[in-house]
């Protein structure tokens, strides 16, 4: 009895399957031939290098205000040591927080990114949707991420279909 339920359930099974469509798209691909994602990209990295160059010079400041406070540590008393190493930790203290400011996890570099990217991953997700719909898949799978697609067939392969929907002929 257990063995002829278990052949129905994988009857039931492979007949579900086998009415399934499946594609796949590459997203990777698709991001590089939308330019205003190529733009969105280097407007975040220009930004990127901006913020991170004012969190370097205030780190450099920090660490020649340690060098000079080493160098003349000798020659001060223990107030001016106590003020010197203050002021030290109060510089390393601002590089620290506008480093959270501009890189941590709710940072305006995330805000940035968000802005900047969530309209166009928004059109895509809807353009791959419409691909779908109109085609009749189930499941739409990406190449480019890490989910261990081993071989997919260029035939099943939409992102063609995909950027001439958002207006790119490719």
């Amino acid at each position: 009895m257990k063995k002829l339920f278990l052949l129905l359930v994988l009857c039931v099974a492979t007949m579900s399957m086998q009415a399934q469509k499946f594609a796949l798209v590459d997203m990777d691909y698709i991001f590089k031939n939308i330019p205003a994602y190529e733009r969105a990209n280097e407007q975040l990295s220009q930004v990127s290098k901006k913020w991170q160059a004012e969190v370097d010079a205030l780190m450099t400041e920090a660490q020649t205000m340690y060098k000079n406070y080493q160098n003349e540590v000798v020659f001060l008393s223990k107030e001016q040591k106590q003020a010197k190493q203050d002021a030290i930790m109060e510089k390393e203290k601002q590089a620290a927080d506008l480093k959270k400011k501009y890189f941590g996890p709710e940072g305006e570099l995330f805000k940035k990114r968000t802005a900047l990217m969530n309209p166009i991953q928004e059109e895509v997700y809807n353009a791959i949707k419409d691909v779908a719909d109109l085609r009749g898949y189930q499941l739409v799978l990406d190449r480019a991420s890490d989910t261990g697609i081993i071989f997919g067939s260029p035939k099943i392969d939409i992102s063609d279909e995909v950027l001439r929907k958002l207006g790119y002929s490719y």
